[in-house]
C-alpha cells in the first residue's frame, strides 16, 4: 500500500501541473460541411448520441478558446520547451451561424425604433415567459429558452420565428393560453462586455416583445424555414418524431429599455418601419 502510494503522488503533480496550463472559458464551434452532414440522417434518440462522437457526425468537437489554434496539433506549456500538455478535455458544440448587423455597433440609444429591430435581429435566442399550464405552478409565470430567427442575415422582418415541438412545457401552455411575451439582451452579443455594461445596466439595452404565438401558415412556412434554419442549421437535422412546427409572435407591445431615463413603448407602426442595417 505504501509503496503504491509514492508511486502515485509524482502521477498526480504530472496531471495538475499540465492542468495549469489554461483557463476554460468558453467553446469554439467549427463549421460543418454538407460533406459531413448526411441529408437523410436518422436522429433518432437512439442514433444521436453515436453521432455526438463519431469524427464525420453532426456535432463537431469544440475545444477553449485561446488554448486551440488548430484542431489536432499539441500545446507547448509557456517556459518548457521539454513537455508537451495534452490538450484540455474536448467539449462537444454544433455549428452557429454568427449574426453580423452591418455597421460598427447598436444605433444611437435615441433612436428607439431602430434599436429594437436591431436586438431582435441580432439576437439569435430569447426568454419566452407563457402562463403555466404544469400542475404545481399553473397559472404562474414560466420562462423558457427558445432559439428564434426574424428572418435571414440579410432580411430582417421584424416578426420573430420559432421551431417548437408539442412535447415542450411552453408549447402545452400557448394550447391553454396562446399570449407571451419574448424578452432579448444586448448582453448576448460583444457590446454591453466592450462597454463594462452589466446586464442589469440599463445602457445595456433590453427589448421584450408581448403577443399572441400562432402557428405559421402554409403561404408563410417557406419563408419561416429559410428564415430558421438559415440562422440554425442543425435543427434542420432534429429528430423528426418530435413533430417540430414553426410558429411566431403576432405583436401586441414593443417594451425597449435602452438608456438611463425610462423605458419606451414603441408604436408598432414604427418599429416595422425601422430597418436595424
Amino acid at each position: 500500500m505504501r509503496r503504491t502510494f509514492y508511486f502515485t503522488l509524482p502521477v498526480l503533480a504530472n496531471i495538475l501541473t499540465a492542468c495549469t496550463g489554461y483557463t476554460l472559458r468558453n467553446s469554439v464551434s467549427w463549421a460543418v460541411s454538407s460533406n459531413d452532414a448526411v441529408e437523410d440522417a436518422d436522429l433518432s434518440e437512439e442514433v444521436a448520441p453515436a453521432l455526438l462522437v463519431e469524427g464525420g457526425g453532426l456535432w463537431k468537437q469544440a475545444y477553449p478558446t485561446g488554448v486551440i489554434k488548430n484542431p489536432g496539433e499539441r500545446v507547448q506549456p509557456e517556459g518548457d520547451s521539454s513537455t508537451v500538455a495534452q490538450r484540455p478535455a474536448r467539449l462537444f458544440s454544433y455549428r452557429t451561424e454568427k449574426v453580423k448587423v452591418a455597421g460598427s455597433g447598436p444605433p444611437p440609444h435615441q433612436e428607439t425604433a431602430r434599436t429594437a429591430r436591431y436586438i431582435a435581429h441580432s439576437s439569435d435566442w430569447g426568454s419566452l415567459a407563457t402562463i403555466s399550464s404544469q400542475d404545481k405552478i399553473k397559472g404562474l409565470p414560466f420562462g423558457n429558452i427558445f432559439s428564434i430567427s426574424d428572418g435571414p442575415l440579410d432580411n430582417s422582418t421584424g416578426v420573430i420565428y420559432f421551431y417548437v415541438t408539442p412535447m415542450d412545457n411552453t408549447v402545452s401552455d400557448l394550447k391553454m393560453n396562446p399570449y407571451a411575451s419574448i424578452t432579448f439582451s444586448e448582453a448576448e452579443s460583444d457590446f454591453c462586455r466592450q462597454m463594462i455594461y452589466d446586464p442589469e445596466d440599463p445602457r445595456c439595452a433590453r427589448l421584450t416583445l408581448t403577443g399572441k404565438m400562432v402557428e405559421v401558415t402554409p403561404e408563410e412556412l417557406a419563408f419561416a424555414k429559410e428564415a430558421m434554419f438559415s440562422r440554425h442549421p442543425m435543427m434542420a437535422k432534429w429528430p423528426v418524431g418530435h413533430k417540430w412546427f414553426f410558429m411566431k409572435l403576432e405583436l401586441i407591445q414593443v417594451w425597449l429599455q435602452d438608456w438611463t431615463g425610462g423605458t419606451s413603448l414603441i408604436p408598432l407602426e414604427e418599429y416595422f418601419k425601422a430597418s436595424p442595417f
